[in-house]
């Protein structure tokens, strides 16, 4: 009896030293993860909303994007210029729909610099390019950037 006594104490002690999880995730719950999430899940309702200005407002003015072609600067983004690309863009899509799935969030300390991968699922219509509902999936990585006190897009929108 005595022995089971202290199994059980050895189990409620190694439990109690685990760090909390984000319930439904495997994301350490702090108050930077959750902040982490949070610019994220506007990210996410912005894009359905097609709201550019709304996504701009969540970006760091260090923003950058290639948009995969780093030989090729003519289709960068950054942060002067995000706005008016997206407005150009959602003109064209309808029906957004957005899902992400957080994998991951890392934290770089002494840069103030935290990283997510994610999984995302789009849908979205292009009456003018296609007249079929239009999907993509993939894994991705977002960079932020503590900006006054507030996590901020650098990559990876």
């Amino acid at each position: 009896m005595h022995k089971r006594f202290l199994a059980l104490c050895a189990v409620f002690l190694l439990a109690a030293c685990a760090p909390k999880r984000i319930p439904g995730t495997e994301l350490e719950d702090t108050g930077d993860t959750r902040a982490i999430l949070a610019v994220m899940e506007k990210y996410r309702s912005a894009l359905e909303n097609r709201d550019a200005k709304a996504i701009q407002a969540l970006v760091s003015p260090k923003f950058r994007d290639d948009a995969g072609t780093p030989d090729d600067p003519t289709d960068d983004l950054n942060a002067s210029n995000l706005e008016s690309h997206l407005q150009g863009l959602f003109t064209k899509v309808q029906n957004p729909k957005v899902d992400f799935n957080i994998r991951r969030v890392e934290f770089h300390e002494d840069e103030d610099v935290a990283l997510a991968i994610y999984y995302w699922n789009a849908s979205w219509r292009m009456p003018g390019l296609n007249a079929r509902p239009q999907s993509d999936s993939e894994l991705e990585q977002m960079v932020f950037q503590k900006v006054d006190g507030d996590w901020k897009i650098v990559s990876g929108i």
